[in-house]
């Protein structure tokens, strides 16, 4: 088993790195981006902080964006997490085929749900704030199960609504 024990979630930075995600994701072993990166210096940032797995969103474009998969598969601790930036195009049946996690991105909501033993968690967006839609990370330990997401708060406010 390897030694990733705290996963950071970052999705839709459309472009804006907020110091404050960065803060959030010190000290975690693996970053993963669910997509709408927006450009390739995100990457570069996050890659300051830990090895980092990302894939592509809908507004990702460019020689760069090419190079990233649609979806990413990874083992982290005891997880087998799956990834992908819309969870509208899932074709998978994620339990059947052995996954813990799913990691999506896409709607800008914040997500943390149990479904048939899968956890689906959706960071949020964590680039420019979109409606009254709030702006968060999450991290998540891999050491204690249940595992728990705790989604934190990047735009320097409160999150509007619940989470």
């Amino acid at each position: 088993m390897n030694r990733i024990r705290v996963l950071g979630l970052i999705s839709d930075t459309h472009g804006l790195m907020r110091p404050e995600a960065l803060r959030a994701l010190a000290g975690t072993d693996l970053i993963l981006h669910a997509g709408d990166i927006g450009k390739p210096e995100i990457l570069e940032n996050l890659r300051e902080l830990a090895e980092v797995l990302a894939v592509r969103g809908n507004v990702d474009r460019g020689v760069w964006a090419a190079t990233l998969p649609e979806t990413a598969v990874s083992e982290a601790g005891p997880a087998r997490i799956y990834m992908l930036h819309d969870l509208g195009r899932l074709n998978l049946d994620l339990a059947a085929a052995g996954f813990d996690i799913v990691i999506s991105g896409h709607s800008h909501k914040p997500l943390a749900a149990d479904r048939g033993g899968v956890l689906y968690v959706n960071p949020g967006s964590a680039g420019p704030r979109r409606f009254r839609l709030p702006v968060t990370v999450a991290r998540m330990d891999l050491a204690t199960r249940p595992w728990k997401v705790e989604f934190v708060d990047v735009a320097g406010e409160p999150p509007h609504g619940p989470c």
